[in-house]
């Protein structure tokens, strides 16, 4: 069923209620209730269709968080269209394969970005509208140029919904594309629809529930997991356009809302900006941090600057977003991301050997790696939350019997929580022995001069291989001496963990979703 249907159905069951709010310089906010939300939807799905939108085409969406993304990411699927977040944060070159390669239709920007994208596209430029109460009208200048405000004017709302498959396309997300260029990933509406499902019944969200949504809507955890449960149990979405911790905590504090999300560097900004200045937090039932595997200290700082026992998740775009985590029943598990959703995923942990692996069975068992095992294997996926393949990519090696491989390794307790441990790429292999870079910045976040720490391997005349530390300090004056000095006097970083090689920066690369970048690590330090 398309997921208009079902997004529309809320809207009517809380028209008088709020939905989205944009909080504007001042103090002030804008608000949009359910009804208008509904009905501005409505007049974007007449105004696709009377364009001649075909169902499947794509409609392009360049902007940050703001209240028009959801409003005409409904409407394009009501008219039967493919939504297509693209990285705000994308630099010109995979911008434009994003936009060529998912051959969108119309692209939504805000007018600033305009001239950018003409240059960027040339002309493979697709028609652009422009939002926000500036957004310029088309005019004989800028053909391809029109007015997202414009357009809902021109139109009476649809009540119409096109008829979609489970099976047919409702989003591509593109990946953000830091080992090469992005790929699109396919979600179909049974994706996200089961991926929704299991967070709304995981977390048991209601229309009570208000989040607080900083993680960007071109990211599953903006969309699939902060917005849309919320949409479709009637609760309210306040969103920051932009990352500002100080904002995010007055605005914690103003608005109290229940349910939230911090990719993980948002919450180390968090716990560092509170660290000597505790904020209490106490209206949050939820607030997940993932993104990348968060160090313990860090953790522990949130707590302290916060009281905010954040819940840690796991889950990729070509997951559809969430698969692991904890109920709020469940007890927290030090370093275990939780328990996999068995409603939407079936897992299975497969070792490294990649024979034994092409003959693990497809159940649990075999081959696979047992819960209580201290093996670490990688993490395979398969169900309803899982994308069914890449747009105009074939990627076989990322398949097997019809189970997805991840990528990322794991370990499973006796009780099935699973352990995080590493990327299968990110792997150190310094003397022939195997080197987990995030074991390492587990320990090395421990340092009480170090606000972040990122880990890789660089080369090395004898062990191939060495640790390198590349360090973030907090304060002034903190050397890569110093540095060694105190790994030296740490019994978890000795011997093949030490840091061999440590520097010294002044903030970390990251890719346009927050998470580190370590293939530009690697390029700067070789």
């Amino acid at each position: 069923m398309n997921l208009a249907t079902l997004l529309r159905r809320s809207a009517a069951d809380h028209a008088g209620q709020v939905a989205l709010r944009l909080p504007e310089p001042g103090g002030t906010d804008t608000e949009v209730g359910y009804a208008r939300f509904a009905e501005s939807a409505g007049r974007f799905a007449a105004f696709l269709r009377a364009s001649g939108l075909a169902p499947g085409d794509r409609v392009g969406f360049f902007l940050p968080n703001g209240l028009e993304y959801l409003e005409a990411l409904l409407g394009t699927w009501q008219a039967g269209g493919v939504g297509v977040p693209l990285n705000y944060m994308f630099p010109d070159a995979p911008l434009r394969h994003a936009v060529v390669d998912s051959g969108a239709r119309y692209l939504l920007v805000l007018p600033g970005d305009v001239e950018r994208l003409h240059a960027v596209l040339g002309d493979a430029v697709p028609e652009l509208l422009t939002v926000g109460s500036s957004a310029d009208a088309r005019s004989a200048d800028a053909p391809l140029v029109g007015s997202y405000p414009a357009a809902l004017a021109a139109h009476e709302p649809s009540h119409e919904v096109v008829p979609r498959l489970d099976r047919d396309d409702a989003l591509l997300m593109y990946t953000s594309g830091s080992t090469g260029v992005p790929k699109g990933v396919r979600q179909t509406h049974r994706n996200i629809a089961a991926q929704v499902e299991g967070v709304i019944d995981l977390y048991e969200i209601d229309a009570g529930d208000h989040v607080l949504n900083c993680m960007p809507l071109f990211h599953v955890g903006g969309l699939q997991l902060a917005s849309l449960p919320v949409l479709l149990r009637g609760g309210q979405i306040t969103f920051m356009p932009r990352w500002d911790p100080i904002a995010w905590l007055e605005l914690a504090q103003r608005l109290r809302p229940t349910y939230g999300g911090l990719i993980s560097t948002m919450m180390i900004d968090v716990g560092n900006r509170t660290v000597g200045a505790p904020v209490v937090l106490d209206s949050f039932r939820i607030c997940m941090f993932g993104g990348s595997r968060t160090p313990t200290a860090a953790i522990d700082r949130l707590a302290a600057g916060t009281g905010i026992e954040g819940i840690e998740i796991y889950g990729q775009t070509e997951q559809s977003g969430l698969v692991v985590s904890y109920s709020p029943r469940d007890e927290r598990r030090q370093d275990s991301m939780g328990r996999p959703m068995e409603q939407v995923v079936r897992t299975r942990l497969v070792p490294l050997d990649g024979a034994q692996a092409e003959s693990a069975s497809t159940q649990h068992g075999g081959d696979d790696i047992a819960h209580g095992s201290p093996d670490v294997g990688e993490l395979w996926v398969q169900g309803d939350a899982v994308t069914p393949g890449y747009w105009n990519v074939d990627a076989p090696e990322r398949w097997s019997e019809g189970w997805f491989r991840t990528g990322d390794l794991m370990s499973a307790d006796a009780d099935g929580y699973l352990y995080y441990v590493d990327r299968i790429d990110d792997m150190i292999v310094s003397g022939g022995e195997n080197v987990f870079p995030q074991m390492v910045e587990e320990h090395l976040a421990d340092h009480p001069d170090l606000a972040e720490v990122a880990v890789i391997g660089t080369a090395h005349e004898r062990w191939v291989e060495q640790v390198t530390a590349v360090v973030v300090p907090n304060r002034d004056g903190v050397t890569a001496d110093d540095v060694a000095a105190w790994c030296a006097n740490h019994p978890d970083l000795r011997g093949i963990h030490r840091p061999r090689r440590i520097e010294v920066v002044d903030a970390l690369p990251r890719t346009g979703s927050g998470k580190l970048n370590r293939p530009e690590l690697r390029k700067k330090f070789p």
